[in-house]
C-alpha cells in the first residue's frame, strides 16, 4: 500500500517530465545514493572494495556505454573491451607524455581517443547490421589487441605491453586509498547515468531508437541513419573508454593488452542482455550479476561440499562455478528474456495495483 502515487498531480510539464515521477522512487533513489556516498566507504572492508564495489562500479559504467550502442541503437558490437582499452592507454599517453596535465582531463581525453576509434569502426555500419556487423566490431577487438601489444609507442617502448600508473590524485586530492578510488569512480558514474537518462529522453535518443526498430522507416520520417548510428558508436565509446580509464588506473594499477580481452568483451554483452537492453536500470543490474555471483558461487560451494563430508578442490569447484553460471545465464534468458529490468518493471507495477487484481 505504501507504493501509490495517489494525490500525487502534476502541475507543469517539468514536473510531468520528471526522471523519477513517484515520488517514493525519488526518496528511495536519493537514499540509495545517499547511502552509497556517505556510508558505504566508512563501512565497507578492503576486500570488498577491491573484489565487489570497484569492479562493480566500473562495469557498470562500462556496461551502461555499451547499451547505448546495443540496446537504444540496435547496433551489435563485440569490440566494447577494444574501446576499454583505447580509453585506458589513450590516458595513460596523456599522463606520461603530459607533464601536470590532471587526471580528469586525461580521463576525458581518453574518452574522446575511444570516440575517434569507434567511429572508424562504426563506419561498416552503415552498409551492414546484425551478425555482419558484431564481427565487423570483432576485427576492432583484434586490431587493439595487435596494436597494443606490437607498436611500442603507445605503451613507451614496452615489450610485453604492459603499463602502470601511480600517484593518482584528482584537485591536489590523493586517491590512493581503495574508499577514495570508490568514490572517485562512483561520481563518475553517477554523472554519466544521469546523463545518459536526459539524453536517451533527447531528440538523439529517440533517433536512436527509431533506428533500432526499423531503420529504413526512421530514414522514412528523415531521421539520418548516418548521423544516429555513429553518434551512437561516438558517443558508446566515450563512455567505454572512460570506463576504461577507470578500469586501469584504479583497479588494475598496471595492465596489459590481455587485461582488455575478448572475453572482457562478452562479459559486458552479457551484462546487457541480462541486465536489460536498452534500460539504464539493466547495465546496474546485469554489472551486478556477472560481478557478484561468480564470487558467491566461489564461496557457497565448497562450504555446500563441506556439509556432505566432501572435499572440493580449486579446479573442481572453478569448473563447477563455469557451468552453474552458463547454466543460469541460458535459464535466466529462457525465463525472462528482456532482462532483470524488466522484472524490476513487473515487480514496480504489480506493487502500485497492489491488493487489486487488474
Amino acid at each position: 500500500m505504501f507504493y501509490r502515487e495517489n494525490g500525487q498531480f502534476k502541475t507543469s510539464y517539468r514536473a510531468d517530465q520528471q526522471i523519477f515521477p513517484i515520488l517514493q522512487d525519488r526518496v528511495a533513489v536519493l537514499a540509495l545514493v545517499l547511502f552509497a556516498f556517505a556510508v558505504v566507504p566508512f563501512v565497507a572492508s578492503e576486500y570488498l572494495f577491491a573484489a565487489i564495489l570497484i569492479p562493480f562500479v566500473i562495469m557498470s559504467l562500462a556496461a551502461l556505454g555499451l547499451n547505448w550502442l546495443v540496446g537504444y541503437c540496435g547496433q551489435i558490437s563485440l569490440g566494447g573491451a577494444a574501446f576499454m582499452a583505447v580509453g585506458a592507454y589513450g590516458a595513460y599517453n596523456f599522463v606520461m607524455r603530459v607533464p601536470g596535465i590532471p587526471l580528469v582531463l586525461a580521463m576525458l581525453l581518453g574518452g574522446v581517443c575511444a570516440a575517434a576509434f569507434g567511429v572508424v569502426f562504426g563506419l561498416p555500419s552503415l552498409r551492414i547490421k546484425g551478425l555482419y556487423l558484431a564481427v565487423a566490431t570483432l576485427a576492432a577487438q583484434f586490431f587493439a589487441d595487435w596494436l597494443f601489444l606490437r607498436v611500442r609507442w603507445f605503451t613507451l617502448d614496452s615489450a610485453s605491453g604492459a603499463v602502470a600508473v601511480s600517484n593518482l590524485s584528482v584537485l591536489g586530492l590523493p586517491l590512493e586509498s581503495s574508499a577514495a578510488k570508490y568514490l572517485f569512480c562512483l561520481a563518475v558514474l553517477a554523472v554519466l547515468a544521469l546523463a545518459s537518462k536526459n539524453l536517451v529522453r533527447g531528440a538523439i535518443g529517440r533517433e536512436w531508437m527509431a533506428i533500432r526498430d526499423m531503420d529504413v522507416a526512421a530514414a522514412v520520417i528523415g531521421i539520418r541513419p548516418m548521423y544516429a548510428k555513429l553518434t551512437a558508436f561516438a558517443i558508446s565509446s566515450f563512455i567505454l573508454g572512460v570506463a576504461g580509464v577507470l578500469w586501469g588506473f584504479f583497479y588494475l594499477g598496471s595492465w596489459e593488452p590481455a587485461a582488455f580481452s575478448l572475453d572482457v568483451s562478452l562479459k559486458l554483452l552479457f551484462m546487457i542482455i541480462i541486465g536489460g537492453l536498452g534500460s539504464i536500470m539493466g547495465s546496474l543490474f546485469g554489472a551486478a550479476f556477472i560481478i557478484v555471483l561468480p564470487i558467491v558461487l566461489n564461496r557457497v560451494l565448497p562450504w555446500l561440499a563441506s556439509l556432505i563430508h566432501v572435499e572440493i578442490t580449486t579446479t573442481a569447484a572453478t569448473h563447477a562455478e563455469f557451468i552453474i553460471f552458463g547454466t543460469l545465464i541460458v535459464w535466466f534468458l529462457i525465463v525472462e528474456p528482456h532482462g532483470l529490468a524488466r522484472l524490476w518493471s513487473t515487480g514496480k507495477q504489480k506493487m502500485r495495483l497492489w491488493p487489486f487484481p487488474h
